[in-house]
Order: structure tokens, then C-alpha cells, then sequence
């Protein structure tokens, strides 16, 4: 149990798939940019961004769209620079599960959208404003207070790390995403800077990355709500092992597992 109550949550760890496909970096990271366009509108749809997808086509192509916000172009744009940023990471061999990576990506992902970006609740100008996360009708989720410094954050962070770091790749991965959602680290931004890391850690070890499809969205939300709400991730990882875009092979190689 001490490896769950440093992270927060806990799932069956022996229904995590183990044998997953694996590629060369080269590989992965062309799958990833060929599939950039949708990337970023599928984690557009979930932050409920009402770009369509050949909006988003045409707005990476360097094309404005008239009639949309401003504030809704430039979570796009993050999300795309974001998206870049991190597959530079992964072919200069330069991505890290660390704070300094986690914070950079945070930087670009939530510029100019959160109340703060590229460093932990507490360690800038706002010391005491605790965000929360809406579960609807199941009330709200309130993480750990913000206070000046953000010690506890960072010791809950890098225990947590810690932790995950004798974990296989793919449990890893998934388990940064759903501790970053867990633990909110930031103002805002948090799913999406995890999701980055995730996949940093997927590509950096020659496994495709995971996007939850636009279609899936509310299946998505609605499992995140049981998850802020038991602290059970085993349904999450699940999700996200679907989700794999050769979740039908991970199945197949890892019968007795999500």
C-alpha cells in the first residue's frame, strides 16, 4: 500500500497490459506528427473547444478562422506548439520524467489561459487560491491547498515520480497522466500538460502515443469523475489502454489483463 498512498490512488496492477508494441523512436515520433491535426483536436474537444477539425487543419496551416474567440484559436495554437515541443524532446533524446519538463510543457500548453503558468500552484505571485474540479452532480474534487512555496506539492511530486519510475513504461505513463490529474499541480492545464507527459514517456521508450478519440469524450468524463471520486484507477487505465491506437494487438498479446 505505501506505493498507492504516494500517489493518491490506487488500481490492480496486475491487470495492466505488459507487452505492448514498440518501435523505434524514428518511428513513433512520424506516427506522431503525421497524427498532430488530430491530436489536437481530440485534446481540443475535451476542453470543449468548438473548433472543428478543418478549422484546426487550416489554423495549423497558418490560415485565422473569422468568427471563432481568440481564446479559443490560442488554446489550439498552444496545443499544437505543445505538441512540437515535445516531439523535439523525444528526438534529441531529451525528455525527462521530471519537474523541468512537466513545468515547460505546462508553459506553453496553458500560456496565456491558466492564472499561472510553468511552475506549481504557490511557487509565483498567487499563494493561497485552491482550484477545484467539477464533478457535477457529485459535488467537487479539492486537491491539496496552495501555499507559498508549494512544498508539499513538490514533495508529493517527486515521491510520486519516485514511485512510478520502477513501474514498466506503459503503467508509468498511464499512471503520470491520472496523478497529475490527482494531484493538480497547476491553476489549469493539468489533464493536458499529464497527457503530454504520458506520451513523452510512451514515444521516449518506442510506444505509440494515446489520444482519446473527440467521440469519446464523455466516456472520458465520466470515468474521470469515478475516478477523482474512489480513487480507483483501474477503469482509466482501461480507457486509455482502448484508446492505444493498437489496442486490439494489446489485448490480443495481454489476454488475461484490461
Amino acid at each position: 500500500m505505501e506505493f498507492f498512498d504516494t500517489l493518491g490512488f490506487h488500481w490492480d496492477r496486475t491487470a495492466v497490459p505488459v507487452v505492448i508494441p514498440t518501435y523505434s523512436i524514428e518511428r513513433v515520433c512520424f506516427h506522431f506528427h503525421r497524427m498532430l491535426p488530430e491530436f489536437v483536436w481530440d485534446a481540443s474537444v475535451l476542453e470543449g473547444n468548438p473548433f472543428t477539425f478543418p478549422e484546426i487543419k487550416t489554423l495549423l496551416d497558418g490560415i485565422t478562422i473569422g468568427g471563432r474567440k481568440i481564446s479559443d484559436q490560442n488554446q489550439i495554437l498552444n496545443l499544437a506548439e505543445s505538441s512540437k515541443h515535445l516531439l523535439a524532446l523525444i528526438r534529441a533524446g531529451q525528455f525527462r520524467l521530471n519537474k523541468a519538463t512537466f513545468t515547460a510543457l505546462h508553459g506553453i500548453v496553458a500560456r496565456k489561459e491558466a492564472l499561472e503558468w510553468g511552475v506549481f500552484r504557490g511557487e509565483a505571485e498567487e499563494k493561497n487560491y485552491t482550484p477545484d474540479v467539477g464533478l457535477g452532480k457529485q459535488g467537487r474534487y479539492t486537491p491539496l491547498p496552495t501555499v507559498p512555496g508549494a512544498p508539499e506539492l513538490n514533495r508529493v511530486f517527486q515521491e510520486g515520480v519516485d514511485a512510478l519510475n520502477d513501474c514498466p513504461s506503459f503503467e508509468k505513463a498511464t499512471g503520470f497522466f491520472l496523478f497529475g490529474a490527482l494531484q493538480q499541480f497547476f491553476f489549469d492545464g493539468n489533464k493536458r500538460t499529464s497527457r503530454f507527459m504520458m506520451n513523452g514517456i510512451l514515444m521516449s521508450n518506442g510506444m505509440d502515443a494515446i489520444s482519446v478519440p473527440a467521440d469519446k469524450a464523455q466516456e472520458f468524463n465520466e470515468k474521470m469523475v469515478r475516478f477523482y471520486l474512489t480513487r480507483d484507477a483501474t477503469e482509466m487505465m482501461a480507457f486509455l489502454v482502448d484508446c492505444h491506437p493498437e489496442a486490439a494487438r494489446i489485448h490480443a498479446e495481454n489476454p488475461k489483463t484490461i
